[in-house]
């Protein structure tokens, strides 16, 4: 299979599994106890229908829309996800280059394999930074000045990862980050030589945000597990959120948040944003899918803060649902994460440029002219 034969999100999945050792793509393709919620991501889409209008005239259309206070020239954002260089050497750089390309949102994590700085020189397209809250408060201090420095655009705080989930194909693997050779893996490492060998002789494993201040930025394989279960501080609460913005001073948003409850306490807080997201389904299994909880949260906080539904998006309609539900922009991660491990930069290019297309092609198709158009009129639920 070749990156010319990807049509789609699952066939750059295919061909990630082709390429990657399989504690690598378990990694990425994995969630946490039974992954009934990662499926569920997916297939919350496919309970509702579009109800397309004709006649429209919809020889031009306008894709754009204004989130955290940057334009995106598509309504979707490249969520932040850690260990990329993991992935492909080309990591969060082929991420970011991409992005720019299309003129979208994308984000880097705390667990990123290359530094904010260099993120921060290397595109100037709008940039996120996902903050997991550590029990080092030098290090939480660290983080949010150098993304200062680097004119980051905004700082998502992750809120649900207070433990790590159960993933336990990462178990059953011992996949740690970074990727340690052990006799029970080697021959999964061995088989896919061209993986190995960049692995092995591209830039060195580094965890750069991290390394001023613990062990697991130098290269210390530890699993992701164990870095949430140990590192970052469950006592986290709505003070200390509150605490992060003002030190912070930006566009600030809060991702993982999935009840009404919590998404009041976010306009109280003062938070420009919600991610309505369940971590791709790696933390609660068996919670609900982020489409799902659109419209209870868009109807009771609508109009007082900016509502991103993050997860399970595989499909250019699946943005088009996602907005005509009441969301501001979509969001995700595997999306381009498979076609990264696929192909690196060409592949996340080519997956972007492809929900481009059915986004494109979805909206003349509904007789939409632009995003504001999408409503709930626009839907039907089975």
């Amino acid at each position: 299979m070749r990156l010319t034969d990807c049509h789609n999100i699952d066939d750059f999945r295919r061909l990630a599994k082709q390429r990657l050792p399989w504690p690598v793509f378990d990694y990425i393709d994995g969630a946490a106890d039974d992954e009934l919620t990662k499926g569920r991501n997916t297939a919350a889409y496919a309970d509702c229908d579009l109800v397309p209008d004709v006649l429209a005239g919809v020889h031009e259309i306008d894709t754009s829309i204004e989130i955290l206070g940057r334009r995106s020239a598509l309504p979707l954002i490249l969520s932040p996800t850690a260990l990329q260089r993991v992935f492909h050497w080309q990591g969060e750089r082929a991420v970011a280059k991409a992005a720019e390309k299309f003129g979208l949102w994308f984000g880097i994590s705390s667990l990123a394999t290359v530094s904010i700085e260099e993120i921060g020189a290397l595109v100037s397209s709008p940039k996120m930074f996902q903050f997991y809250y550590h029990k080092d408060r030098g290090l939480n201090r660290s983080m949010i000045e150098r993304c200062q420095a680097a004119k980051f655009d905004a700082i998502a705080l992750t809120v649900d990862t207070i433990v790590s989930g159960k993933r336990e194909r990462c178990a059953r693997s011992g996949f740690t980050s970074p990727p340690k050779f052990t006799p029970s893996s080697a021959l999964s490492y061995a088989i896919k030589p061209r993986w190995a060998l960049d692995y092995v002789f591209r830039e060195k494993f580094a965890l750069p945000n991290l390394d001023t201040h613990v062990s697991e930025g130098s290269g210390e394989a530890v699993s992701i597990a164990g870095y949430f279960n140990t590192m970052l501080d469950p006592s986290m609460d709505w003070k200390m959120a509150e605490q992060l913005r003002e030190d912070w001073g930006g566009k600030f948003a809060l991702k993982g948040v999935m009840s009404v409850a919590d998404a009041r306490r976010a306009v109280a807080m003062g938070a420009d944003a919600i991610m309505i997201s369940n971590h791709g389904g790696r933390q609660l299994d068996g919670s609900r899918a982020p489409f799902d909880q659109v419209r209870e949260i868009v109807d009771a906080v609508g109009g007082q803060i900016e509502v991103i539904c993050d997860g399970g998006v595989r499909r250019g309609t699946h943005a088009l649902k996602a907005l005509a539900a009441g969301a501001d922009c979509a969001s995700g991660g595997r999306l381009y994460l498979y076609a990264l491990a696929a192909a690196g930069q060409a592949g996340v290019e080519r997956a972007i440029g492809l929900l481009k297309d059915e986004i494109e092609r979805g909206m003349k198709l509904m007789g939409v002219k632009n995003v504001a158009e999408l409503n709930r009129e626009r839907l039907r639920w089975r």
